[in-house]
């Protein structure tokens, strides 16, 4: 692997305008390398390449585009180990979970290999005599793609995937905490056989090369993973110019735990969704509602649970729990964990900084007992943070699950198939889990949410050609 991450554009590799570190959150002391930072200039640069290579590419046959795809899935499962230790490195998630990613991105492009080949159309009887009417869908042209940092190939993959399988071309901006696997997806997509210009890879800045993608002209289409304020943003701009736009925002996901419950499998839920990624996942269970009649068993069992996870070097055999991708990002967890104390919720364990071996952004995982109109019950933290909430039966604890802005994921773990099938219809989210994990999702099935969590068509699986692609109506008298 290269220590120095260049741009990908129209064709070509480029330098920036400045360059900046990638850190290693594991080992400050060995960095994952050195990359460019694009400016807006450099961006209008890819874009403008993107507009002109949007015929050639649009009008590729299917096969074409399949095989594209199918050749970057099949790379990306070949190496999925290399590129997981890329991930852990520069990431900070535990190995397991990062070769586990990689693999997921690979799949992800196999999947929409197929679907290149399966795009659907229509063929209606007119009212009229003598005249056809065909449905057909159509890319919908440049597709500004800004990616957030926790997933930096899942999330990547299961946008570039869909774009390129309908005849659309990239601008693809990742977060800049991920450069190196920004940088390595893009190699491999490089290496595909697509026109010059259909993908382009600028590294930068939101003010700079986020903000050029999202007020640009030519852009047809922007796909943006982010925080629900940068969200905001990224919807005044293109709404402003009527772009399409796709927004996900996070989210305040719940776990009601019911009486009925096995208990075990229950803890396993909640850890796996609250601390697994560090708990830096959109989906991560950080609200706990259990029902008062397991409510004290549930937290023993999981403190004894969470005493048994290690904290420690994302590359290290044995690692549960990665570091915190970044310094800002442990600054605002630890903030947390005063602001909980501070509201008067009683912090059962963990909730501290961890000096390492290696010098890092090491933290323990928390668990409060508190109320739900509590910040740390409110607001997305995105960390190894979570909340157990007491309620007094189920319909209480389903509105509190409801009762947030956000509606990404929910969760019930019961051994009642009336309050799951319940549960299922009236938790207000875009995906419901039922004695399983709030985090955790396949790939070829929609992702999504309601409320503040996403906005526009859901990603993944099939329903992606809502927004990758344009319907056309067309009348043809014989």
């Amino acid at each position: 692997m290269q220590n120095s991450f260049r741009n990908y554009i129209n064709g070509r590799w480029e330098t920036g305008v400045t360059t900046s570190t990638s850190e290693n959150p594991s080992d400050l002391a060995s960095p994952v390398g050195d990359y460019v930072r694009g400016d807006r200039e450099q961006a209008e640069l890819a874009i403008r390449a993107a507009a002109e290579a949007a015929p050639a590419w649009g009008f590729a046959t299917p096969q074409r585009r399949a095989d594209a795809l199918d050749q970057i899935g099949s790379e990306i499962l070949a190496r999925k180990d290399e590129l997981g230790e890329l991930l852990a490195r520069e990431e900070g998630k535990a190995l397991p979970e990062a070769i586990g990613e990689a693999a997921r991105a690979g799949n992800i492009f196999k999947f929409f290999a197929g679907e290149a080949l399966r795009t659907a159309g229509e063929k209606l009887a007119s009212v009229r005599p003598g005249i056809e009417v065909d449905v057909t869908r159509e890319p919908v042209g440049v597709v500004g793609i800004i990616a957030p940092w926790n997933f930096p190939f899942a999330i990547p993959a299961w946008k570039i995937a869909p774009a390129l399988a309908y005849g659309n071309t990239v601008v693809f901006k990742p977060a800049e905490l991920v450069p190196a696997c920004g940088w390595a997806l893009s190699e491999i997509v490089s290496r595909a056989g697509l026109p010059a210009g259909a993908f382009n890879l600028v590294n930068g800045s939101g003010r700079q090369v986020g903000q050029a993608i999202v007020e640009s002209r030519l852009v047809d289409a922007v796909t943006f993973t982010g925080s629900e304020s940068t969200g905001a943003q990224v919807m005044q701009a293109t709404a402003a110019r009527g772009a399409k736009v796709q927004l996900e925002m996070g989210g305040k996901n719940p776990l009601v735990v019911l009486a009925d419950a096995d208990l075990d499998q229950a803890v396993e839920c909640a850890v796996q969704g609250a601390f697994f990624s560090t708990g830096q996942r959109c989906t991560a269970s950080s609200r706990l509602i259990v029902e008062a009649a397991v409510h004290d068993k549930f937290v023993s069992r999981l403190r004894e649970r969470m005493r048994s996870l290690k904290v420690g070097h994302a590359l290290a055999r044995g690692t549960d729990i990665g570091p915190v991708a970044s310094r800002a990002q442990l600054e605002q967890n630890l903030a947390y964990i005063v602001i909980g104390r501070e509201e008067g919720a009683e912090l059962v364990m963990g909730g501290e900084e961890i000096k390492a071996p290696t010098p890092g952004h090491y933290m323990s995982p928390a668990l409060f007992l508190g109320k739900p109109e509590h910040r740390i019950a409110r607001e997305e933290i995105f960390g190894p943070v979570a909340v157990v909430l007491r309620a007094d039966g189920y319909e209480e604890a389903l509105a509190m699950a409801n009762d947030t802005r956000y509606g990404l994921c929910a969760g019930i773990c019961t051994g009642s198939l009336k309050h799951a099938m319940h549960f299922r219809r009236h938790a207000q989210a875009g995906m419901v889990m039922v004695n399983l994990p709030t985090a955790g999702v396949d790939y070829h099935v929609p992702f999504g949410g309601r409320k503040g969590s996403s906005h526009g068509p859901r990603e993944q699986g099939r329903h992606a050609a809502e927004f990758y692609t344009t319907v056309k109506t067309a009348y043809t008298h014989a």
